[in-house]
């Protein structure tokens, strides 16, 4: 009986387990498709700066085309980061963190030219570094 009882106990932190790599899953998911979306965010700045529209008095002003690089750069960065995630890189998950950072910075600067775009990518950058930051060698400490 007591071995069953032990049994049981493996099982459900092994489930947790299951739970963490899905959340590490999810991060990459969220990570290709931020990435995408900022890919094209990007291409959009650069090849037509007349869709967007300025604030006069908003500190952080740059040029658009400039802005468009910045966001191809950092989309073209998070995609790859993204998918080095699925392929269970260590590297890829610090620098994911880092570079969802770097893209919240990024797009709180872009709330002039595009406020809703700006704001769900700021959430899937929030979402991405919770995730990535869950970790599963915790978990995976925790059943050995």
């Amino acid at each position: 009986m007591a071995t069953t009882g032990t049994h049981h106990r493996q099982e459900s932190a092994g489930g947790s387990g299951a739970w963490v790599s899905g959340w590490t899953a999810f991060a990459g998911v969220m990570m290709v498709f931020g990435g995408a979306m900022a890919i094209f965010q990007g291409i959009a700045a650069i090849a037509q700066d007349d869709v967007f529209v300025t604030t006069r008095n908003y500190v952080y002003t740059f040029n658009l085309t400039s802005w468009g690089w910045i966001h191809l750069t950092l989309g073209v960065l998070i995609v790859l980061a993204g998918i080095a995630v699925f392929r269970g890189m260590l590297w890829a998950r610090i620098v994911g963190i880092t570079l969802a950072g770097l893209a919240m910075v990024a797009n709180f600067m872009w709330l002039p030219y595009s406020p809703v775009w700006a704001s769900v990518l700021i959430a899937i950058d929030a979402f991405v570094i919770w995730a990535l930051c869950v970790g599963s060698g915790r978990d995976a400490a925790r059943t050995a």
